[in-house]
């Protein structure tokens, strides 16, 4: 007698059947969820340890680019104007602690307040621009014949001598201040309203052994300049005059607060 026909389903199919699960859902139950050894687990910290090490390496040396490949006397250069920036802070605590030693021992301090006033007014007014100022410092010339100088540009230059120490500065016959503001115009820079004309011309009053090399750092002010093809003379000088003036504004709301 013939014997029973083979199952079609194949050899497996009576065990599938058994546990009621498909062939599929076996393949999936047996590689989800992974059974990882304690091997495999280490493998994978120092893995992700080492992938964040090098993403962090990366960034840092995207950051420090500019330095890294700056030139050993650029760097020293760096170096030095910081240095300036900190004597001259410690400079003007102690002129400061002398004006109050000065006060507390002298013998007319009536006198000794109106003189320190006076001078206070006479540094105010420089600042204000109220008053001219001379003294030792740079010119800036910036030979625009293209054109392509915008007023951000010589903002960035004007932030860039302040941080140097600048304590007057003047572009054109603009005398450049705290409120000073920039803008372009129909093709033209206009400073606080006032159009200046090319090639323009800056001169600053402070340490030109500050302000010089300020400019010059690696990716600074003057290595912009000459990428928008603008031609950049640093002069140094023993006497500079800055005679711009500005009328002083009497403040609208804020008054004194001292009594």
């Amino acid at each position: 007698a013939p014997g029973p026909a083979p199952d079609p389903r194949g050899p497996g199919a009576d065990r599938g059947s058994k546990d009621g699960l498909s062939g599929r859902q076996r393949l999936v139950k047996g590689v989800w969820p992974p059974r990882l050894t304690r091997a495999q687990l280490i493998v994978a910290l120092l893995l992700f340890g080492l992938g964040l090490g090098l993403a962090i390496q990366v960034r840092s040396t995207n950051e420090n680019s500019v330095l890294r490949g700056a030139r050993q006397e650029d760097l020293v250069r760096i170096l030095d104007e910081l240095d300036s920036r900190t004597q001259r802070l410690q400079d003007e605590k102690r002129r400061l602690e002398n004006q109050r030693t000065e006060l507390e021992n002298s013998s007319d301090q009536a006198e000794e307040a109106r003189k320190q006033t006076l001078q206070k007014e006479q540094q105010l007014g420089v600042l204000a621009g109220t008053v001219a100022a001379q003294g030792p410092g740079i010119t800036i010339t910036i030979d625009d014949s293209r054109g392509s100088v915008e007023s951000d540009m010589l903002l960035d230059t004007v932030q860039e001598l302040r941080a140097a120490g600048a304590e007057a500065i003047q572009i054109g016959k603009v005398r450049v201040v705290a409120g000073t503001y920039f803008s372009d115009s129909g093709g033209a820079i206009r400073i606080d309203g006032r159009k200046v004309t090319r090639p323009y011309v800056v001169k600053v009053i402070g340490k030109p052994e500050d302000l010089e090399p300020a400019l010059n750092i690696p990716g600074g002010v003057v290595q912009s300049l000459e990428k928008e093809q603008a031609t950049v003379s640093v002069q140094r000088e023993k006497k500079i005059v800055v005679d711009a003036l500005r009328s002083a504004k009497r403040p609208d709301y804020a008054r004194s607060s001292s009594r």
